[in-house]
């Protein structure tokens, strides 16, 4: 088996007790699942749930709070407390972990997210254990939607990974509601997802987390999207991760696992977490250029401008009927643009990233699909 980089994402109602509380008994076959992997050579980064699990007992809360201050305040104790456990688990197998919280500001950034990227391949180089969570006590999207599913897909992409595997406490996915419909057939293998698929998955039915199926699937599109295998399904025993690697693992297979092309990094800021500033129209000859030939948008394409940018703001581009086309990082401000429009020659400017005149140069250009233009 070949060496390879893996994100497991372990959601709440994986580490928990019936009573919403953290399960020591769960962390510690996690933990043991992991250590196994690690032992055959392969890097694994953790995304995990269980702050508000480990930390509402501690003070004071007779059951899982269900107010937003409640939970957030329940993290603040209870990251630590989680971090704790998974600390003296792994101590045991002589590994260690590192924390990282991240929220949805630390991607929007592209600084930020540089330093996401080095701070984990830095981690992964000197075999440690990253185990990340959504900063659960500042974010209120954490609390309200996603229950990190998401975050273990933008993880995933960020850090080249090979697979992602999505841990929960259902096996898999059904072609209906098992939970409602008895004849309902579990799902072993999907080469990719369809509208139909992302329709049929429901949302959490569970008490302690917030991350219902359908959660998962659309994490799961955004992970193919980005050249990442998914695997969703239950974790039961210390093989379960070497058994998922060996297509032995009890839930469903999502993607060709083959080796996929991974958007790279940059492009990957621009599509997911970028803030486009502006956005430019372009006529047809510019529309097929970009799409079909793999150039660069030059100005002499631009047949209009919608608001102001800077070198380095990511601006959307339009087509000339009103559909987008993708976004891309500008390589020259909205004035250099109106000049070279109106001047239709080569700028005098040394200044450019490039040597020719572009408005989105075709390395930093983002084809628009339904899941990289999502923000």
């Amino acid at each position: 088996m070949s060496r390879q980089r893996i994100v497991v994402k372990i959601g709440s109602s994986s580490l928990t007790t019936k009573l919403g509380a953290l399960s020591m008994e769960k962390v510690t076959m996690f933990v043991e699942a992991i250590a196994k992997l690690k032992q055959t050579g392969h890097e694994v980064i953790v995304i995990s749930s269980g702050a508000v699990a480990a930390g509402f007992s501690a003070i004071g809360y007779p059951s899982r709070p269900v107010t937003i201050a409640g939970k957030q305040a329940a993290a603040a104790v209870g990251q630590g407390l989680l971090m704790q456990a998974y600390i003296e688990q792994f101590a045991k197998h002589n590994l260690t972990p590192a924390q990282l919280l991240l929220t949805r500001e630390d991607f929007s950034d592209q600084t930020r997210y540089s330093n996401a990227y080095s701070t984990l391949n830095e981690l992964l180089k000197r075999g440690a254990i990253p185990i990340i969570n959504e900063n659960d006590s500042t974010s209120i999207a954490e609390l309200t939607f996603g229950d990190n599913d998401m975050l273990s897909a933008l993880v995933s992409g960020l850090i080249h990974a090979n697979t992602l595997c999505i841990m929960t406490d259902v096996n898999g996915l059904y072609d209906a509601n098992p939970q409602i419909n008895p004849n309902a057939k579990k799902i072993h293998y999907l080469p990719s997802l369809t509208p139909d698929l992302l329709a049929l998955a429901g949302e959490s039915k569970s008490k302690v987390g917030t991350g219902g199926m359908k959660s998962k699937v659309s994490a799961a599109e955004t992970a193919l999207t980005l050249g990442v295998n998914v695997f969703i399904g239950k974790a039961e025993e210390q093989d379960t991760f070497l058994d998922i690697l060996a297509g032995k693992g009890n839930g469903t297979y999502i993607g060709t696992f083959q080796h996929e092309a991974v958007m790279p990094t940059t492009k990957q800021w621009i599509a997911l977490h970028s803030k486009p500033m502006a956005k430019v129209i372009i006529d047809a000859g510019a529309e097929m250029a970009l799409l079909s030939k793999g150039k660069s948008l030059l100005p002499v394409g631009v047949s209009d401008v919608k608001g102001s940018f800077s070198v380095g703001d990511v601006i959307e581009v339009w087509n000339q009927q009103g559909r987008i086309l993708g976004k891309g990082k500008a390589n020259m401000t909205v004035h250099e643009l109106e000049t070279y429009r109106k001047q239709h020659h080569a700028s005098s400017s040394t200044d450019n990233k490039y040597k020719d005149p572009v408005v989105i140069h075709r390395n930093e250009w983002v084809p628009h699909t339904k899941e990289t233009m999502k923000r």
